[in-house]
Protein backbone atom coordinates (compact mmCIF):
# COMPACT_ATOMS: atom_id res chain seq x y z
CA UNK A 1 0.00 0.00 0.00
CA UNK A 2 1.37 3.42 -0.97
CA UNK A 3 2.22 5.80 1.85
CA UNK A 4 -0.43 8.45 2.43
CA UNK A 5 1.18 11.75 3.45
CA UNK A 6 -2.11 13.02 4.82
CA UNK A 7 -1.82 10.40 7.56
CA UNK A 8 1.22 12.21 8.99
CA UNK A 9 0.90 15.90 8.09
CA UNK A 10 3.88 18.12 8.89
CA UNK A 11 3.40 20.63 11.72
CA UNK A 12 3.38 24.32 10.85
CA UNK A 13 6.71 26.13 10.52
CA UNK A 14 6.77 27.67 14.00
CA UNK A 15 5.50 24.49 15.66
CA UNK A 16 8.04 22.38 13.77
CA UNK A 17 10.91 24.62 14.87
CA UNK A 18 9.68 24.41 18.47
CA UNK A 19 9.56 20.61 18.33
CA UNK A 20 13.02 20.43 16.76
CA UNK A 21 14.27 22.70 19.53
CA UNK A 22 12.74 20.31 22.08
CA UNK A 23 14.45 17.35 20.39
CA UNK A 24 17.77 19.20 20.61
CA UNK A 25 17.14 20.12 24.27
CA UNK A 26 16.33 16.53 25.24
CA UNK A 27 19.54 15.37 23.60
CA UNK A 28 21.52 18.04 25.43
CA UNK A 29 19.94 16.98 28.74
CA UNK A 30 21.11 13.40 28.32
CA UNK A 31 24.43 14.62 26.91
CA UNK A 32 25.13 16.76 29.98
CA UNK A 33 24.85 13.69 32.20
CA UNK A 34 27.02 11.58 29.87
CA UNK A 35 29.60 14.32 29.54
CA UNK A 36 29.77 14.80 33.31
CA UNK A 37 30.12 11.08 34.06
CA UNK A 38 32.93 10.77 31.50
CA UNK A 39 34.50 14.19 32.12
CA UNK A 40 37.88 12.67 33.03
CA UNK A 41 38.17 10.84 29.70
CA UNK A 42 40.71 12.41 27.31
CA UNK A 43 39.46 14.59 24.47
CA UNK A 44 38.25 12.29 21.72
CA UNK A 45 38.14 9.32 24.11
CA UNK A 46 34.37 9.44 24.53
CA UNK A 47 31.96 7.93 22.05
CA UNK A 48 29.31 10.56 22.76
CA UNK A 49 29.21 13.59 25.03
CA UNK A 50 27.01 16.65 25.30
CA UNK A 51 27.40 17.79 21.70
CA UNK A 52 26.95 14.34 20.17
CA UNK A 53 23.81 13.59 22.18
CA UNK A 54 22.39 16.99 21.31
CA UNK A 55 23.00 16.30 17.63
CA UNK A 56 21.52 12.80 17.96
CA UNK A 57 18.33 14.27 19.41
CA UNK A 58 18.15 16.83 16.61
CA UNK A 59 18.89 14.12 14.04
CA UNK A 60 16.05 12.05 15.42
CA UNK A 61 13.71 15.02 15.07
CA UNK A 62 14.81 15.72 11.49
CA UNK A 63 14.46 12.02 10.64
CA UNK A 64 10.88 12.16 11.93
CA UNK A 65 10.29 15.07 9.53
CA UNK A 66 11.62 12.92 6.71
CA UNK A 67 9.36 10.10 7.84
CA UNK A 68 6.30 12.35 7.71
CA UNK A 69 7.31 13.65 4.27
CA UNK A 70 8.49 10.49 2.52
CA UNK A 71 7.13 7.62 4.61
CA UNK A 72 8.15 5.61 7.68
CA UNK A 73 10.90 3.86 5.73
CA UNK A 74 12.95 7.05 5.73
CA UNK A 75 12.87 7.20 9.53
CA UNK A 76 13.72 3.49 9.75
CA UNK A 77 16.72 3.88 7.44
CA UNK A 78 17.97 6.84 9.47
CA UNK A 79 17.78 4.77 12.66
CA UNK A 80 19.69 1.92 11.00
CA UNK A 81 22.37 4.36 9.84
CA UNK A 82 22.76 5.84 13.35
CA UNK A 83 22.92 2.34 14.84
CA UNK A 84 25.67 1.40 12.41
CA UNK A 85 27.71 4.49 13.27
CA UNK A 86 27.38 3.79 17.03
CA UNK A 87 28.31 0.12 16.60
CA UNK A 88 31.40 1.10 14.58
CA UNK A 89 32.46 3.60 17.25
CA UNK A 90 31.89 1.01 19.97
CA UNK A 91 34.06 -1.59 18.24
CA UNK A 92 36.86 0.93 17.82
CA UNK A 93 36.63 2.05 21.44
CA UNK A 94 36.73 -1.48 22.84
CA UNK A 95 39.88 -2.18 20.84
CA UNK A 96 41.63 0.91 22.19
CA UNK A 97 40.36 1.02 25.78
CA UNK A 98 39.30 -2.55 26.57
CA UNK A 99 35.96 -1.18 27.88
CA UNK A 100 32.92 -3.32 27.07
CA UNK A 101 30.19 -1.19 28.65
CA UNK A 102 27.40 -0.16 26.28
CA UNK A 103 25.52 2.34 28.45
CA UNK A 104 26.55 5.39 26.43
CA UNK A 105 25.79 3.65 23.14
CA UNK A 106 22.30 2.68 24.28
CA UNK A 107 21.76 6.20 25.60
CA UNK A 108 22.68 7.52 22.13
CA UNK A 109 20.09 5.31 20.44
CA UNK A 110 17.46 6.35 22.99
CA UNK A 111 18.32 10.00 22.37
CA UNK A 112 17.71 9.56 18.64
CA UNK A 113 14.38 7.85 19.26
CA UNK A 114 13.27 10.48 21.78
CA UNK A 115 14.03 13.23 19.26
CA UNK A 116 11.91 11.42 16.67
CA UNK A 117 9.08 10.90 19.18
CA UNK A 118 9.15 14.60 20.17
CA UNK A 119 8.76 15.81 16.58
CA UNK A 120 6.45 12.93 15.65
CA UNK A 121 3.61 14.23 17.85
CA UNK A 122 4.33 13.07 21.41
CA UNK A 123 6.51 15.78 22.99
CA UNK A 124 5.29 15.00 26.51
CA UNK A 125 6.19 11.33 26.18
CA UNK A 126 9.60 12.26 24.82
CA UNK A 127 10.23 14.72 27.65
CA UNK A 128 9.27 12.19 30.32
CA UNK A 129 11.45 9.57 28.62
CA UNK A 130 14.43 11.91 28.57
CA UNK A 131 14.08 12.77 32.26
CA UNK A 132 13.78 9.09 33.22
CA UNK A 133 16.78 8.19 31.05
CA UNK A 134 18.90 10.95 32.59
CA UNK A 135 17.87 9.92 36.09
CA UNK A 136 18.77 6.28 35.48
CA UNK A 137 22.13 7.22 34.02
CA UNK A 138 23.01 9.50 36.93
CA UNK A 139 21.91 7.01 39.60
CA UNK A 140 24.53 4.41 38.66
CA UNK A 141 26.49 4.58 41.98
CA UNK A 142 23.31 4.46 44.04
CA UNK A 143 21.76 1.60 42.07
CA UNK A 144 24.96 -0.43 42.23
CA UNK A 145 25.17 0.24 45.96
CA UNK A 146 21.64 -1.08 46.38
CA UNK A 147 22.48 -4.22 44.43
CA UNK A 148 25.50 -4.88 46.64
CA UNK A 149 23.28 -4.85 49.72
CA UNK A 150 20.83 -7.39 48.32
CA UNK A 151 21.35 -11.11 48.71
CA UNK A 152 20.52 -14.01 46.46
CA UNK A 153 17.52 -14.89 48.63
CA UNK A 154 16.14 -11.37 48.04
CA UNK A 155 16.32 -11.91 44.29
CA UNK A 156 14.57 -15.25 44.71
CA UNK A 157 11.92 -13.50 46.82
CA UNK A 158 11.23 -11.09 43.96
CA UNK A 159 10.87 -14.02 41.58
CA UNK A 160 8.50 -15.72 44.03
CA UNK A 161 6.43 -12.54 44.21
CA UNK A 162 6.10 -12.62 40.43
CA UNK A 163 5.23 -16.32 40.65
CA UNK A 164 2.38 -15.86 43.13
CA UNK A 165 1.04 -12.79 41.31
CA UNK A 166 1.59 -13.15 37.57
CA UNK A 167 1.47 -16.97 37.33
CA UNK A 168 -0.68 -18.30 40.16
CA UNK A 169 -3.29 -15.55 40.49
CA UNK A 170 -4.87 -15.88 37.00
CA UNK A 171 -5.15 -19.68 37.41
CA UNK A 172 -7.37 -19.54 40.51
CA UNK A 173 -11.18 -19.76 40.16
CA UNK A 174 -12.99 -16.46 40.50
CA UNK A 175 -16.18 -17.50 42.31
CA UNK A 176 -17.24 -18.18 45.88
CA UNK A 177 -17.12 -21.48 47.76
CA UNK A 178 -18.44 -22.58 51.12
CA UNK A 179 -21.16 -21.06 53.31
CA UNK A 180 -22.47 -17.76 51.96
CA UNK A 181 -19.93 -18.22 49.13
CA UNK A 182 -17.40 -16.52 51.40
CA UNK A 183 -14.22 -18.07 50.05
CA UNK A 184 -13.25 -16.79 46.62
CA UNK A 185 -9.79 -18.25 45.86
CA UNK A 186 -8.77 -15.51 43.45
CA UNK A 187 -9.85 -12.72 45.77
CA UNK A 188 -8.12 -14.31 48.75
CA UNK A 189 -4.89 -14.77 46.80
CA UNK A 190 -5.13 -11.22 45.47
CA UNK A 191 -5.13 -10.01 49.07
CA UNK A 192 -2.11 -12.23 49.78
CA UNK A 193 -0.31 -10.66 46.81
CA UNK A 194 -1.26 -7.17 47.99
CA UNK A 195 0.15 -7.70 51.48
CA UNK A 196 3.25 -9.51 50.16
CA UNK A 197 3.99 -6.69 47.70
CA UNK A 198 3.63 -3.95 50.30
CA UNK A 199 5.69 -5.88 52.84
CA UNK A 200 8.37 -6.73 50.28
CA UNK A 201 8.69 -3.04 49.36
CA UNK A 202 9.34 -2.18 53.01
CA UNK A 203 11.73 -5.10 53.40
CA UNK A 204 13.75 -4.04 50.35
CA UNK A 205 13.83 -0.46 51.63
CA UNK A 206 15.41 -1.69 54.85
CA UNK A 207 17.89 -3.87 52.97
CA UNK A 208 18.85 -1.05 50.61
CA UNK A 209 19.09 1.73 53.19
CA UNK A 210 20.57 -0.54 55.84
CA UNK A 211 19.49 -0.94 59.43
CA UNK A 212 22.54 1.12 60.40
CA UNK A 213 20.74 4.23 59.19
CA UNK A 214 19.21 4.57 62.63
CA UNK A 215 16.23 3.56 64.69
CA UNK A 216 13.88 6.19 63.26
CA UNK A 217 14.28 4.89 59.73
CA UNK A 218 14.20 1.34 61.02
CA UNK A 219 10.90 1.98 62.78
CA UNK A 220 9.33 3.67 59.76
CA UNK A 221 10.35 1.02 57.25
CA UNK A 222 9.87 -1.87 59.66
CA UNK A 223 6.29 -0.76 60.19
CA UNK A 224 5.65 -1.36 56.50
CA UNK A 225 6.81 -4.95 56.81
CA UNK A 226 5.40 -5.87 60.22
CA UNK A 227 4.94 -3.45 63.10
CA UNK A 228 4.58 -6.40 65.49
CA UNK A 229 7.88 -7.98 64.40
CA UNK A 230 9.58 -4.58 64.55
CA UNK A 231 8.24 -4.03 68.07
CA UNK A 232 9.66 -7.36 69.22
CA UNK A 233 13.05 -6.67 67.58
CA UNK A 234 13.43 -3.20 69.06
CA UNK A 235 12.24 -4.39 72.47
CA UNK A 236 15.06 -6.96 72.43
CA UNK A 237 17.46 -4.19 71.46
CA UNK A 238 16.32 -2.12 74.47
CA UNK A 239 16.74 -5.10 76.78
CA UNK A 240 20.19 -6.10 75.53
CA UNK A 241 21.79 -2.71 74.86
CA UNK A 242 20.16 -0.30 77.29
CA UNK A 243 18.56 1.81 74.55
CA UNK A 244 15.11 2.36 76.02
CA UNK A 245 14.40 5.85 74.65
CA UNK A 246 15.53 5.14 71.10
CA UNK A 247 13.91 1.72 70.97
CA UNK A 248 10.65 3.10 72.36
CA UNK A 249 10.65 5.83 69.70
CA UNK A 250 11.24 3.24 66.98
CA UNK A 251 8.39 1.10 68.30
CA UNK A 252 6.00 4.05 68.28
CA UNK A 253 7.05 4.97 64.74
CA UNK A 254 6.54 1.39 63.55
CA UNK A 255 3.06 1.33 65.09
CA UNK A 256 2.32 4.68 63.48
CA UNK A 257 3.34 3.35 60.05
CA UNK A 258 0.84 0.53 60.47
CA UNK A 259 -1.97 3.06 60.04
CA UNK A 260 -1.18 4.43 56.54
CA UNK A 261 -0.40 0.85 55.54
CA UNK A 262 -3.85 -0.14 56.80
CA UNK A 263 -5.49 2.63 54.77
CA UNK A 264 -3.67 1.47 51.63
CA UNK A 265 -4.71 -2.14 52.16
CA UNK A 266 -8.36 -1.31 52.86
CA UNK A 267 -8.49 1.25 50.06
CA UNK A 268 -7.38 -1.34 47.51
CA UNK A 269 -10.55 -3.38 48.19
CA UNK A 270 -13.07 -0.91 49.61
CA UNK A 271 -12.18 2.73 48.83
CA UNK A 272 -15.48 3.89 50.33
CA UNK A 273 -14.29 2.85 53.80
CA UNK A 274 -11.14 5.00 53.72
CA UNK A 275 -12.70 8.45 54.38
CA UNK A 276 -14.40 7.15 57.54
CA UNK A 277 -11.17 5.55 58.73
CA UNK A 278 -9.06 8.67 58.20
CA UNK A 279 -10.11 10.39 61.43
CA UNK A 280 -9.44 7.54 63.90
CA UNK A 281 -6.30 6.43 62.02
CA UNK A 282 -5.04 10.00 61.85
CA UNK A 283 -5.67 10.57 65.56
CA UNK A 284 -3.80 7.40 66.50
CA UNK A 285 -0.89 8.19 64.18
CA UNK A 286 -0.66 11.74 65.52
CA UNK A 287 -0.39 10.55 69.13
CA UNK A 288 2.24 7.97 68.23
CA UNK A 289 4.22 10.51 66.21
CA UNK A 290 4.19 13.07 69.01
CA UNK A 291 5.26 10.40 71.48
CA UNK A 292 8.16 9.34 69.26
CA UNK A 293 9.27 12.94 68.73
CA UNK A 294 9.23 13.56 72.48
CA UNK A 295 11.37 10.51 73.16
CA UNK A 296 13.85 11.50 70.47
CA UNK A 297 14.19 15.04 71.81
CA UNK A 298 17.83 15.55 72.70
CA UNK A 299 18.93 12.18 71.35
CA UNK A 300 21.71 12.14 68.76
CA UNK A 301 20.31 9.12 66.97
CA UNK A 302 20.86 5.46 67.49
CA UNK A 303 22.01 2.54 65.46
CA UNK A 304 20.65 -0.91 65.25
CA UNK A 305 22.88 -3.72 64.04
CA UNK A 306 20.26 -6.12 62.80
CA UNK A 307 16.50 -5.73 62.74
CA UNK A 308 15.88 -9.44 62.23
CA UNK A 309 12.88 -9.15 59.90
CA UNK A 310 12.13 -12.20 57.79
CA UNK A 311 11.63 -11.95 54.06
CA UNK A 312 7.83 -11.63 53.65
CA UNK A 313 7.62 -13.34 50.25
CA UNK A 314 8.48 -16.88 51.30
CA UNK A 315 5.84 -19.20 49.84
CA UNK A 316 5.24 -20.77 53.22
CA UNK A 317 4.54 -17.37 54.73
CA UNK A 318 2.22 -16.49 51.85
CA UNK A 319 0.32 -19.78 52.19
CA UNK A 320 0.09 -19.35 55.96
CA UNK A 321 -1.30 -15.84 55.58
CA UNK A 322 -3.73 -17.07 52.90
CA UNK A 323 -4.98 -19.79 55.23
CA UNK A 324 -5.30 -17.35 58.13
CA UNK A 325 -7.12 -14.91 55.89
CA UNK A 326 -9.58 -17.57 54.72
CA UNK A 327 -10.19 -18.65 58.31
CA UNK A 328 -10.76 -15.08 59.50
CA UNK A 329 -13.06 -14.32 56.55
CA UNK A 330 -15.14 -17.40 57.27
CA UNK A 331 -15.27 -16.68 61.00
CA UNK A 332 -16.13 -12.99 60.61
CA UNK A 333 -18.85 -13.73 58.06
CA UNK A 334 -20.34 -16.49 60.20
CA UNK A 335 -20.36 -14.36 63.36
CA UNK A 336 -21.92 -11.48 61.44
CA UNK A 337 -24.74 -13.71 60.16
CA UNK A 338 -25.26 -15.51 63.47
CA UNK A 339 -24.69 -12.80 66.06
CA UNK A 340 -25.00 -9.59 64.08
CA UNK A 341 -22.79 -6.59 64.76
CA UNK A 342 -21.73 -7.73 68.23
CA UNK A 343 -20.35 -10.98 66.80
CA UNK A 344 -18.45 -9.03 64.15
CA UNK A 345 -16.89 -6.74 66.74
CA UNK A 346 -15.84 -9.70 68.88
CA UNK A 347 -14.21 -11.33 65.86
CA UNK A 348 -12.41 -8.07 65.05
CA UNK A 349 -11.05 -7.70 68.60
CA UNK A 350 -9.79 -11.29 68.70
CA UNK A 351 -8.37 -11.36 65.18
CA UNK A 352 -6.65 -8.00 65.67
CA UNK A 353 -4.51 -9.57 68.37
CA UNK A 354 -3.07 -12.00 65.84
CA UNK A 355 -2.98 -9.99 62.60
CA UNK A 356 -4.65 -6.69 61.78
CA UNK A 357 -4.21 -7.18 58.01
CA UNK A 358 -6.27 -10.38 57.81
CA UNK A 359 -9.31 -9.04 59.66
CA UNK A 360 -9.12 -5.66 57.91
CA UNK A 361 -9.09 -7.29 54.48
CA UNK A 362 -11.92 -9.61 55.52
CA UNK A 363 -14.09 -6.72 56.68
CA UNK A 364 -13.23 -4.66 53.60
CA UNK A 365 -14.37 -7.50 51.39
CA UNK A 366 -17.50 -8.04 53.48
CA UNK A 367 -18.40 -4.37 53.04
CA UNK A 368 -18.57 -4.87 49.26
CA UNK A 369 -21.73 -6.95 49.61
CA UNK A 370 -23.33 -4.96 52.41
CA UNK A 371 -25.55 -1.90 52.14
CA UNK A 372 -24.51 -0.65 55.57
CA UNK A 373 -20.73 -0.55 55.91
CA UNK A 374 -20.75 0.96 59.41
CA UNK A 375 -20.15 -2.37 61.22
CA UNK A 376 -17.14 -3.08 58.99
CA UNK A 377 -15.76 0.39 59.58
CA UNK A 378 -16.12 -0.01 63.35
CA UNK A 379 -14.69 -3.54 63.21
CA UNK A 380 -11.51 -2.38 61.45
CA UNK A 381 -10.95 0.32 64.06
CA UNK A 382 -11.54 -2.19 66.87
CA UNK A 383 -8.99 -4.56 65.32
CA UNK A 384 -6.50 -1.70 65.08
CA UNK A 385 -7.04 -0.75 68.71
CA UNK A 386 -6.63 -4.37 69.77
CA UNK A 387 -3.40 -4.73 67.81
CA UNK A 388 -2.00 -1.46 69.20
CA UNK A 389 -2.61 -2.53 72.79
CA UNK A 390 -1.08 -5.94 72.03
CA UNK A 391 2.16 -4.29 70.85
CA UNK A 392 2.29 -2.23 74.01
CA UNK A 393 2.09 -5.43 76.04
CA UNK A 394 4.64 -7.13 73.79
CA UNK A 395 7.13 -4.29 74.24
CA UNK A 396 6.65 -4.40 78.01
CA UNK A 397 7.04 -8.18 78.29
CA UNK A 398 10.22 -8.30 76.16
CA UNK A 399 11.85 -4.98 76.95
CA UNK A 400 11.14 -4.81 80.66
CA UNK A 401 9.90 -2.13 83.00
CA UNK A 402 11.93 0.75 81.58
CA UNK A 403 10.63 0.26 78.06
CA UNK A 404 7.09 -0.36 79.30
CA UNK A 405 7.08 3.00 81.08
CA UNK A 406 7.93 4.75 77.80
CA UNK A 407 5.78 2.77 75.36
CA UNK A 408 2.62 1.58 77.13
CA UNK A 409 1.19 5.02 78.12
CA UNK A 410 1.55 6.33 74.56
CA UNK A 411 0.07 3.15 73.07
CA UNK A 412 -2.91 3.40 75.45
CA UNK A 413 -3.34 7.09 74.69
CA UNK A 414 -3.23 6.33 70.96
CA UNK A 415 -5.89 3.64 71.36
CA UNK A 416 -7.97 6.06 73.43
CA UNK A 417 -7.65 8.74 70.73
CA UNK A 418 -8.70 6.26 68.07
CA UNK A 419 -11.69 5.08 70.09
CA UNK A 420 -12.79 8.64 70.91
CA UNK A 421 -12.45 9.66 67.25
CA UNK A 422 -14.56 6.68 66.25
CA UNK A 423 -17.31 7.66 68.67
CA UNK A 424 -17.14 11.28 67.54
CA UNK A 425 -17.94 10.31 63.95
CA UNK A 426 -21.40 9.03 64.92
Amino acid sequence: MAYDRSMAALPSGTELLTLLGLALALGLLIGIERGWSERRAPEGGRIAGIRTHGLLGLLGGLSAVLGMSFGPLALGLAFVAVTGIIITAYIQTTREQDDYGITTEVAGLITFVLGAVAVGGEPTVASVGAVITTALLSLKPILHGWLRRLEQRDLYAGIKLLLISVVMLPLLPDHGFGPWETLNPREIWLMVVLIATLSFAGYLAIKVSGAQRGIMLTGLLGGLVSSTATTASLARLARDHDADNLSAAGILLASGMMLPRLLLVVGALAPALVPRLLVPAGAMALVLGIGAAWLLKGEKGGRVSELGLRNPVELRIALTFGGLLALVMMGATALYHWAGESGLYAAAALAGIADVDAISLSLARLSQSSEDTTPMHIGIVIATLSNTLLKGGLAASIGGRGLARLVVPTMCLSALAGGASLLATF
